[in-house]
Order: structure tokens, then sequence, then C-alpha cells
């Protein structure tokens, strides 16, 4: 059984317990949740959720259906089943050896990452970009100074085209 990377977007209720009892499906069927990315839609009624996790197609198409049924989520989709943006934040603070802090901010220009704090002894630095590259990114930032700190957003993620995610159960069907 081949385990694939799986990033499932859901638009929840707001309602006290409604993730509680999201990713407690996830939990008690075996999953880990990589990320989890929770904010508020247009609507104030209902959050969207972002939650990346790693399992067969088949297991998770399954686990889809069944979080399909909880009364709090309103839709779902898994996004690496069709074409979709994804994106991630990271906020990186290095520790700087002295004369280092050219080599951070050519870093930063690199990657285009905004310098958010330049001193001589330390850098904050945020980037916006696709997972691979954020990954990438902190790789490199650790050969350039000490990493003291690391912030990462969770995946976030929109259909490709005119699907929505709202939209998205008359576009296609859950599999399961």
């Amino acid at each position: 059984m081949r385990t694939m990377r799986h990033a499932i977007s859901v638009l929840l209720e707001n309602e006290v317990g409604a993730l509680t009892r999201l990713t407690g499906m996830f939990s008690s069927r075996g999953y880990n949740i990589d990320t989890l990315n929770v904010a508020p839609t247009y609507d104030p009624g209902v959050s969207r959720v972002t939650m990346v996790v790693r399992g067969s197609d088949a297991a998770i198409s399954q686990l889809n259906a069944q979080l399909a049924k909880l009364v709090d989520v309103v839709n779902i989709h898994d996004m690496t089943l069709g074409e979709h943006f994804e994106r991630e934040l990271v906020i990186v603070k290095l520790k700087l050896a002295t004369g280092a802090l050219a080599r951070a901010l050519r870093l930063a220009s690199k990657y285009s990452a905004e310098v958010l704090d330049d001193a001589q002894v330390s850098c904050t630095m945020q980037l916006t970009g696709r997972v691979p590259e954020i990954d990438a990114f902190i790789r490199e930032a650790a050969e350039v100074g000490e990493v003291s700190a690391v912030a990462r957003s969770g995946s976030v993620a929109v259909s490709k085209g005119e699907v929505t995610l709202s939209s998205y159960d008359r576009q296609q069907r859950l599999s399961g």
C-alpha cells in the first residue's frame, strides 16, 4: 500500500467542539495530521480547515467520506485529487556569526523572502511559497546561521479554475 500526501480542505461550522470532532476522527483511525490550518471565511459561521495527512488514496478517500458525514462539516475536498494552489508561510529567525548578515540578505534575495529584522547578530525573514520551496529555504538558512526559531503556518490550498470548495459537491463526487 503506497502512502501519499493529501491536502484536504473542509468548510466547517463554527460550533464548539467541531474542530475536535473533525481531528478526532483522524486520530481515532491512527492517522497523524502533518499540518493543520484553521481560519474564518467570508461567512462568520463557517471556517476553512486545511489539513495535510499521509495515507493510501483508498484509506484517505474512505476517511473523507466519513468526515463528510459529521454534522459540522459543510463540505470537504481532497485538493490533491485535482489541480490546486497550495502555499505555506514561514518565519525564520537566525542567530548570525560576525559577517554573516550579508549572506542572510543574499539568501532572502534569492528566495524573494521579506526581511523583517536585520541586525548584525540576528536576522528574521518571512517567505510564502510552495512546501518544497519553504523546506529548501529553511535548509539553506541553517547553513547561513543558527536557526533559533521557525514558525510555519501549515498549508492552505484552493482549487484551480472555477471550482470552489463550496461548489465542489455540485462539480465532483466524493469517492468512497
